[in-house]
């Protein structure tokens, strides 16, 4: 379990090693308030996303939280929330 924080390079590598990326999309850019949808992502990749997390992690991700996290700046903040609980019980 990673002590340090999630962040948008870390869901970047995780979102590619997950699902890959649509030609066109440029996930080195500025993404963080652009939707799942519109990078090319749908909710099996981000069910995916989320299970690589959960394993790398040490956390627990509910899936109606990835549903709800509709931007890479929502996911981060609700698998940082995530992460700084599982500190919090340890």
């Amino acid at each position: 379990m990673s002590t340090a924080p999630f962040t948008l390079d870390d869901l970047r590598r995780v979102l590619l090693e997950a699902a890959g990326a649509d030609e066109g999309v440029d996930l080195d850019g500025d993404i963080l308030d652009v939707h799942f949808e519109s990078l090319g992502y749908e909710s099996l990749a981000l069910l995916e996303t989320g299970s690589r997390i959960e394993r790398e992690y040490g956390v627990a991700l509910d899936e109606d939280l990835l549903a709800d996290a509709q931007t890479p700046r929502a996911l981060i903040a609700a698998v940082n929330e995530a992460l700084g609980a599982v500190q919090q019980a340890a």
